[in-house]
C-alpha cells in the first residue's frame, strides 16, 4: 500500500507541474487568473484543483445559468419549446458572438436553447433574460439568487451572457457546481450540450466546443471568452463508468486551453484507474485469505425469507467470491444470514444470484446501506418459495 502511494506521487507532481506552467503562461490580461478544478461526479471528490475558489470573470460560462433558469420554466410549463420570443432593441444591439437578431425578430424557445449552447449567442441571452425577468438587470438578480441556492458562494451575475462587467464574477469550483446541478436537475435536456451544430434559417451554425470532437467521452458543456477572462471551459467526460467535470479559467488561446484541460483529465482518469486496480488487488487478497465457501446443495431453508442480493454472476466461483468479499466488509451485519446462490436462466445461460438470506427487512436494508458505502452493489430481496436455492457454508 505504501509503495503504491509513492508510485502515485510523481503523477501528482506532474499534474501540479502542468498546472504551474499553464498558470505562468496563461494569464491573459490583468484581470484573468488561471484556475482549474477536476471533480469525480458520482462522489464529488476533487481530484485536482488550483485557485479553484479565486473569483474570475466567467465569460460565456454564464450562459449555463441562463439555460438553467430557462429549463426550470420549461419544466414548470411556464414556457414551451414552440413558444416564440421577440428580440428587443437592447437584445439586437448586443455585440458578438450573436445570431444577428434585429428588433422585432422572433425565435422559438427551442432555437434559443440551441443558440445559447452552440453559438453562445449574446443577443439570444438578452432575449431570454427579458422574457423571464422583465429586464436583464432583474434576470441577473434571479441568476445570482439561484447561484446562492445551489451553493455557488463566489458567484455574482450582472448579465445573462457573460459580456464584460467588473462585478460579474465566479470561480472554477462554482462553475463545476453549476455543471453538476445542470446534469442532476435536467438530465432530459443535457443532450443539447453535445450538439455539434444546428440550422438557423439558411445558416448552419457550429459549436465553439472543439473538445466534443477531439476528446473521447466528452458530451458537454460550454466554452467562454472575453479579453478580460481569457479562454474558459467547463467540460463533462465519461470513460469506463467514471465521469469527470473539469473547469479551466484563464487560457491564452482556445487550443492551448483545450490541451491543458485534456492533460488534467488524462491525469485524473489515470488516478482513478490506478485506484481501481489497487482496490481489485485488495479485494483479491481479502478473498484469498477468507475461509472458502462450500456448496451444500439445494435447500428450502430460506423459503419466504428476506435478504440482500449483491449481483448475478456467470459462474458459481465468481458469485461465491462476491459473497466472501461482502462478508468481509460487514461480518456482524451478515451474521444472522446464510449465503446462498439462486440460479436463473437468462438468454440461454445460467446466472447465479449471490444472496445472503434469513434477514428481516430492517436488517437487509441496513446491510445494503453499509455495502453501498464500499461501492458494492446491493438491493433488498424477498426469497420466493419457487426459487431454487443452493445453500453455501464455510468449509
Amino acid at each position: 500500500m505504501l509503495l503504491n502511494f509513492f508510485k502515485r506521487v510523481p503523477r501528482t507532481l506532474v499534474i501540479a507541474g502542468v498546472a504551474l506552467a499553464f498558470s505562468m503562461t496563461f494569464v491573459h490580461g490583468a484581470a484573468a487568473k488561471y484556475a482549474s478544478i477536476v471533480i469525480e461526479e458520482s462522489t464529488g471528490e476533487v481530484l485536482y484543483s488550483r485557485n479553484a475558489d479565486t473569483k474570475n470573470y466567467p465569460a460565456s460560462l454564464t450562459k449555463l445559468m441562463t439555460l438553467y433558469l430557462l429549463f426550470e420554466t420549461l419544466d414548470a410549463h411556464i414556457l414551451y419549446f414552440d413558444d416564440v420570443l421577440t428580440a428587443s432593441t437592447r437584445a439586437a444591439g448586443q455585440p458578438p458572438s450573436k445570431l444577428g437578431l434585429r428588433k422585432g425578430n422572433k425565435i422559438s424557445v427551442h432555437d434559443a436553447i440551441l443558440a445559447l449552447v452552440v453559438k453562445s449567442a449574446n443577443d439570444v441571452a438578452t432575449v431570454v433574460a427579458e422574457e423571464l425577468g422583465g429586464t436583464e438587470v432583474e434576470f441577473a438578480k434571479m441568476m445570482t439568487a439561484k447561484a446562492r441556492s445551489l451553493g455557488m458562494s463566489n458567484t455574482t451575475f450582472r448579465n445573462a451572457s457573460g459580456l464584460p462587467n467588473k462585478r460579474q464574477l465566479s470561480s472554477a469550483r462554482d462553475i463545476a457546481t453549476l455543471a453538476f446541478a445542470m446534469r442532476r436537475d435536467f438530465p432530459h435536456y443535457y443532450h443539447y450540450f453535445s450538439m455539434p451544430e444546428f440550422d438557423f434559417g439558411t445558416k448552419k451554425i457550429r459549436t465553439h466546443n472543439r473538445m466534443l470532437a477531439n476528446y473521447p467521452g466528452t458530451d458537454g458543456l460550454k466554452t467562454g471568452y472575453t479579453h478580460a477572462s481569457g479562454f474558459n471551459i467547463v467540460i463533462s467526460v465519461e470513460r469506463n463508468g467514471d465521469r469527470l467535470i473539469g473547469v479551466v479559467f484563464g487560457g491564452n488561446t482556445a487550443a492551448s486551453r483545450d490541451r491543458h484541460m485534456e492533460k488534467l483529465l488524462d491525469q485524473s482518469f489515470a488516478v482513478l484507474d490506478e485506484r481501481r486496480e489497487e482496490q481489485a488487488r485488495v479485494r483479491e487478497a481479502i478473498i484469498e485469505s477468507a475461509p472458502p465457501l462450500r456448496l451444500v446443495g439445494e435447500t428450502s431453508r430460506f423459503d419466504g425469507s428476506w435478504g440482500i442480493q449483491i449481483g448475478a454472476y456467470q459462474s458459481i466461483d465468481a458469485a461465491t467470491r462476491a459473497l466472501q468479499f461482502a462478508n468481509h466488509k460487514i461480518p456482524d451485519l451478515l451474521a444472522p444470514a446464510g449465503p446462498a446462490l439462486v440460479p436463473i436462466e437468462h438468454n440461454g445461460h445460467t446466472l447465479y444470484r449471490a444472496r445472503y438470506l434469513g434477514l428481516d427487512p430492517d436488517q437487509a436494508k441496513g446491510a445494503c446501506r453499509h455495502l453501498a458505502g464500499s461501492a458494492i452493489p446491493c438491493f433488498v430481496v424477498r426469497q420466493s418459495e419457487e426459487d431454487k436455492t443452493l445453500a453455501l457454508t464455510s468449509s
